[in-house]
């Protein structure tokens, strides 16, 4: 490690951009001299232990290598540190003292991605990673074909969830979103209500973003924030021009992720220059939208436009509410505990689903900051599952201790693994649905 270094940084974190096209960034040794570098600093500093499996997998190998030095680790032990990891950018955003401006320079999560990256472009990414990074694809068969779809992929089907694990590594018993019949953009003529004339935000418009999730599988959160925002005034459209790419970012598939962030950059480009402020559903998509897709193509002028205008969705409603107003909300004594998701937290932002939800008279929201553990489609597979649902517990546990009335997450796929690891823990109080913290401003509405 460096001499004469500062422990920790008093400056806001910076990210650099990613050099992808550059050929540099695709050398494998220097690749492995900069994954040692990294791996040296984290053995010697450890805060980040607790928050998945990526560090502890690292510290126990070093611990365990003959000298118990970096030095000793084998590529397949490096590979097996980069494979834990879910890209939830926690250990950048919230723990590590060492990111950009400090001199060590550590960026875990992006590091993670250039190896990916590395791998992605030497073909070495699995047939199962591929195939699942198609969410467009796959939802508009799956809602073509949802009774025939929604069969196979149920826990019960055992033959067919046997016929998945078998050939592509997805566990049997992990829990799989169900495909809706008709796909949420579809439906916006009918679903879309006109904005309230005498609400407080009336003459603001909103293109809500609606995610693959959104779009073709579970649609409540989207109803939910159409209903909030037409009842306090706001012009609503749905709009998916398709996949924010996070699937495809998993894999290291940079040049698909930057295609795809110019395509819908540009789509949203004449809606803000209408007037219009962009409002993802989905955590991930607001992340991908403010920050990863700048990162990935900085000179892109759409990008940069769609960066600034891009709200998440309890964000925006907060804003709302301190800039205009909203109209009253319907009390509601109830207890809810909220799941802080990792890439609601990883926007930057403070927890503003909590600040949503404390915008309703006597409810009394109360905060789980653990991670969920399901990490986009990692935790499905087969050699993640048993992990996904151990780093789940705690957060299980969170949730569960204050007895709430009310479960909810701003991750639709962590709402659901949570809600599948009480159940295996015989929970004494299941909630009937861990969904988005909008549909609870619904409820509080009447809506």
């Amino acid at each position: 490690m460096a001499t004469g270094y500062k422990e920790g940084s008093l400056d806001a974190p910076t990210r650099h951009a990613l050099p992808w096209r550059e050929e540099s960034w695709y050398d494998e040794a220097a690749l492995d001299a900069e994954l040692r570098r990294v791996f040296d600093i984290c053995h010697g500093c450890r805060r980040c232990f607790n928050l998945c499996d990526s560090f502890p997998k690292l510290f126990d190998m070093i611990d365990e290598s003959p000298n118990e030095e970096v030095e000793d680790l084998s590529a397949g032990q490096i590979k097996q540190v980069v494979d834990a990891c879910t890209l939830c950018d926690m250990c950048f955003m919230v723990k590590c003292p060492y990111v950009p401006p400090h001199e060590f320079n550590l960026d875990f999560p992006h590091l993670m991605l250039r190896y990916r990256a590395v791998e992605h472009r030497k073909g070495e990414t699995s047939k199962a990673d591929r195939l699942l990074a198609e969410t467009d694809r796959n939802g508009k068969l799956g809602s073509v074909l949802s009774d025939v779809a929604n069969w196979a992929t149920d826990g019960k089907s055992e033959t067919t969830r046997g016929i998945m694990q078998q050939m592509l590594g997805i566990d049997k018993r992990a829990h799989l979103p169900k495909f809706a019949d008709i796909p949420l953009t579809n439906r916006a003529v009918a679903l879309v209500p006109a904005p309230n004339p005498d609400a407080p935000g009336f003459g603001r418009r909103v293109a809500l973003y609606a995610s693959c999730y959104d779009q073709f599988n579970d649609q409540t959160p989207g109803e939910a924030a159409v209903k909030v925002l037409a009842h306090n005034g706001v012009e609503v459209r749905i709009e998916h021009p398709e996949c924010c790419a996070m699937p495809k970012l998993e894999n290291g598939d940079i040049p698909a992720v930057a295609s795809a962030a110019a395509r819908v950059a540009a789509h949203f480009a004449p809606l803000i220059d209408q007037g219009y402020d962009v409002v993802a559903i989905t955590a991930s998509c607001a992340l991908m939208m403010k920050f990863e897709w700048p990162l990935i193509e900085p000179d892109n002028e759409d990008i940069r436009k769609l960066s600034a205008a891009t709200h998440d969705i309890s964000e925006y409603i907060v804003k709302l509410s301190k800039q205009a107003g909203l109209t009253p909300v319907e009390a509601m004594d109830a207890s809810i505990g909220v799941h802080f998701a990792c890439h609601s937290r990883a926007q930057n932002m403070g927890p503003k689903a909590m600040e949503m939800l404390k915008l309703i008279p006597e409810a009394k929201p109360v905060l789980t900051e653990r991670c969920s553990g399901h990490g986009g489609k990692w935790g499905i597979y087969q050699q993640n599952f048993d992990t996904a649902v151990k780093l789940a517990r705690p957060a299980v546990r969170s949730l569960e201790k204050t007895a709430p009335d009310y479960m909810v997450s701003e991750c639709p796929l962590a709402g659901s693994h949570l809600k599948q690891v009480m159940e295996q823990g015989g929970a004494a109080k299941l909630p009937e649905r861990i969904g988005h913290p909008v549909e609870l401003m619904a409820k509080a509405y009447g809506l």
